[in-house]
């Protein structure tokens, strides 16, 4: 029993900063996804992911330190670039919906880093962690920093609230085109900053299912603002926590094993739906 009670609680310690982490991401991306879903942008996430991941990939070719301060800037400038195209363009007519432009980018991304893989020692393990993420091991410091870093956004968007879910909502009218620009740029560039930091943690996939599937699944029941937001996070959150002690008791990749759970949960309860609504009658 002693035995028992002891590998539980090194396998509780061991698990800790992932289960940590993922709550928070989780938190943090519960919040943008159900602004994304609003949006109607539901690629944005990997796009900007991608780009991060390319301008690392460059950082890596000029010379810069793995895991440095200088190598992580040279991802932010890539992204607030791409992010500043995203709001410059949302308030201008559009014979292309901006969903098009958003996988181009992507695809774009993709293309590059798979060119300067080759230039790279070890560039393809470089990819290949972009895409699983190293939940895993995270530690209690990323844990901090994490938290501290998204504090500062969660206080940015607290006070702006009300403009941003105007924004999102596509009720703007109240603004001048400039004011609203302005919002949706701090929008996004916060949103990028979120995305290039959660990308090495948990890779390009569970970053993304845990942005949409669960703001997804929430909405399928209810359009209250409110209810959206806790419910994505409760949801994410128990995805995840979930996920990871499958993983550690099958000694299976934490990362798919959540993305797994997540969007076959998302796809059960769309049915759920579905068979609950009655069949309306066709129209003639």
């Amino acid at each position: 029993m002693q035995l028992i009670d002891k590998h539980l609680m090194e396998t509780l310690i061991f698990l800790g900063p992932p289960i940590a982490i993922s709550v928070i991401l989780s938190l943090i991306l519960a919040y943008f996804g159900n602004h994304i879903l609003s949006r109607g942008i539901i690629f944005i996430d990997i796009a900007v992911a991608q780009v991060a991941a390319l301008g690392t990939m460059i950082g890596l070719l000029l010379g810069f330190a793995e895991g440095s301060l200088t190598l992580e800037l040279s991802s932010y400038v890539f992204t607030i670039i791409v992010i500043g195209i995203f709001a410059a363009t949302k308030f201008t007519e559009q014979k292309v919906p901006q969903e098009a432009y958003i996988g181009i980018i992507y695809c774009l991304g993709l293309g590059l880093a798979l060119l300067l893989a080759e230039k790279i020692n070890g560039g393809s393990n470089f990819i290949s962690k972009t895409i699983t993420g190293n939940l895993l091991w995270t530690t209690w410091k990323d844990v901090l920093v994490s938290l501290a870093m998204f504090s500062v956004i969660g206080v940015i968007h607290i006070l702006g609230q009300k403009s941003f879910r105007s924004i999102s909502m596509n009720n703007s009218n109240n603004y001048s085109i400039r004011k609203a620009r302005l919002y949706d740029m701090l929008f996004y560039m916060t949103f990028g900053i979120v995305i290039v930091k959660a990308v090495p943690i948990g890779g390009v996939f569970l970053v993304f299912i845990l942005l949409i599937a669960p703001a997804a699944s929430i909405t399928l029941f209810t359009n209250n603002w409110k209810k959206r937001l806790v419910g994505s996070w409760i949801l994410g959150s128990a995805g995840s926590i979930t996920g990871i002690l499958i993983s550690h008791g099958l000694n299976i990749s934490n990362g798919p094993a959540i993305v797994c759970l997540l969007g076959i949960l998302t796809v059960a309860l769309t049915f759920v739906v579905i068979l609950r609504k009655e069949p309306q009658s066709i129209k003639k």
